[in-house]
């Protein structure tokens, strides 16, 4: 289908739609991840065109990465940093957000004092792991927007999570669809992008998020995102 793009003026196609490759071993992609050499990049000389968007903002780590790489704050220390974070932003949200944890006693009384602040910005949404137990906690605290680990390469799905595409896929939309039954907005973190098999599950996956999306009148956000575990392997 053609259509006129409300981005670029010109008349396009449709996306195209790609469909799940559901493979008997995982791609690796050992030529770009050998294990005797450091990583390489390959350039295939295609333009890639840049469009800016009309608003730019800042979405914060700083209670959840953040909390990876230094000793773990204290709840005051969380929430002297937020209302920090709340005046530098400023009233109209360039700090648009940030990420907390929920697992612990810790991260959820901090989630608590500052969400009685009553600050407008930074926004403050989770980041948990696509499980029911995660919804649940993320449920109890009123939280409107949560992020969701959906790590997508094939080092995660067959070696980490001893699963096939197809059952990880499956595994991911229904914990997106438990999100939505909740009314919660998920944010899907698509972790280890640059290992995965892009036209062969993440396109095919995104798409089927975007169906859930539709079905709920709920909108989901994509995050693509690499992470550290490549100098796990």
């Amino acid at each position: 289908m053609l259509e006129i793009s409300q981005k670029t003026n010109l008349l396009e196609q449709e996306t195209f739609k790609f469909s799940l490759q559901d493979v008997e071993e995982p791609n690796l992609f050992r030529d770009i991840y050998p294990y005797e050499e450091v990583p390489r990049v390959a350039f295939n000389h295609r333009r890639v065109p840049i469009g800016m968007p009309e608003d730019i903002w800042i979405t914060d780590t700083s209670f959840r990465d953040g909390q990876q790489s230094v000793e773990p704050y204290s709840v005051k220390q969380i929430v002297d940093l937020y209302k920090l974070m709340s005046r530098l932003g400023g009233p109209y949200g360039i700090i648009r957000q940030t990420e907390f944890f929920v697992y612990s006693k810790k991260d959820r009384e901090a989630v608590a004092k500052c969400q009685e602040l009553g600050l407008k910005f930074p926004e403050i949404t989770t980041w948990i792991r696509a499980s029911k137990e995660d919804f649940k906690l993320v449920r109890d605290l009123g939280i409107r927007e949560t992020g969701i680990l959906v790590s997508c390469s094939d080092y995660h799905i067959f070696k980490k999570m001893k699963m096939t595409r197809r059952e990880c896929m499956e595994h991911y939309l229904a914990a997106v669809s438990e999100a939505f039954e909740a009314g919660v907005m998920p944010r899907c973190h698509l972790e280890d992008i640059t290992r995965a098999d892009f036209y062969g599950f993440v396109v095919p996956f995104v798409n089927e998020l975007m169906k859930l999306s539709a079905q709920a009148k709920i909108p989901v956000r994509i995050r693509a995102c690499d992470a550290d575990s490549r100098k796990r392997q």
